[in-house]
């Protein structure tokens, strides 16, 4: 991912509502599906490998609590 838009969430929602939301705002934002979210792989423990289409991959670089969200590279 070239660009993505860091998202925080530190609810006690389930991971995947919390990406299911920042989808549907990426999508309004920019006009564009999201294809890739890089969560911490502490908040990612237990997550299916995809939301709403959303491909899921650990980062440990992404502070617990914060998804980045974009389009994956080609």
């Amino acid at each position: 991912m070239l660009v993505g838009m860091l998202w925080f969430d530190d609810g006690p929602e389930p991971l995947p509502a919390k990406v299911a939301r920042a989808a549907a705002y990426y999508r309004d934002k920019y006009s564009e599906q999201p294809t890739l979210c890089l969560v911490n792989p502490v908040d990612l423990n237990g997550t299916p490998p995809a939301v709403e289409g959303v491909a899921l991959e650990a980062d440990p670089y992404v502070p617990r609590g914060h998804l980045l969200i974009g389009v994956a590279e080609a």
